[in-house]
């Protein structure tokens, strides 16, 4: 499938699909959704302790980079999974332009790092944070009662609705321990219903920009 690196709204670059019509992350924004999505409304809930999150859709490594550097910030140690089917490739890493764009020039080592780092093995990034990569398809995650917070990032319903299932959300439920939460850019009523239809309770938020909801969702 042809590929290609355009720049979003905000000035961050992503991976454009154009036979899908579909990027890796909002044409609005890379940045702003991954910082509105993931961080505002999933990270920024925890604070001062050591938590696991569960990254569905590793992609860029925008989710975890953001992560790695606002961890600090709240006082946290993560263990970080990313769950990817389809790796990037090294060389659209090498003109994604994250690193530029969150003016982070002194973790440029950490970025490559994360993308050089073995497949199915803990990496220790930094003090306080642990990547492991994982090369699986979604529905083969077996964790139960594992992570803390799960970024949901997959594809689109509109493309790869499977991703999108009763029996995907089931498997995020048992992977969550009690009280874990998921959070995705999708606002959708079938994927809050497949949601709720698995156990979780589920809200709706005010979504990132070009989008008026996203979804936030919990084990009780």
């Amino acid at each position: 499938m042809e590929r290609e690196i355009i720049i979003t709204a905000d000035g961050s670059s992503t991976i454009h699909l154009p036979e899908w019509n579909e990027q890796y992350h909002s044409k609005h924004g890379a940045i702003q959704e991954a910082m509105h999505v993931f961080i505002k409304s999933g990270l920024q809930l925890f604070s001062n302790q050591n938590i696991s999150i569960l990254e569905i859709g590793f992609g860029t490594g925008l989710n975890s980079f953001i992560t790695f550097l606002e961890a600090p910030k709240l006082n946290l140690t993560i263990d970080y999974v990313g769950v990817e089917a389809y790796p990037v490739a090294a060389n659209e890493i090498e003109n994604l332009n994250y690193v530029a764009e969150l003016k982070a020039e002194n973790f440029q080592e950490v970025f490559t790092q994360m993308h050089q780092s073995k497949w199915e093995q803990k990496e220790l990034i930094s003090n306080g944070f642990n990547l492991t990569k994982q090369q699986l398809f979604f529905n083969e995650i077996k964790d139960e009662n594992r992570f803390d917070l799960i970024y949901f990032d997959a594809f689109g319903a509109r493309v790869q609705p499977e991703l999108w299932t009763e029996d995907i959300f089931e498997i995020m439920f048992n992977s969550l321990k009690k009280g874990g939460i998921l959070v995705t850019y999708s606002a959708k009523g079938s994927v809050r219903r497949a949601m709720q239809a698995v156990g979780f309770k589920v809200e709706r938020l005010p979504g990132p920009p070009g989008k008026r909801e996203m979804l936030r969702a919990f084990k009780e």
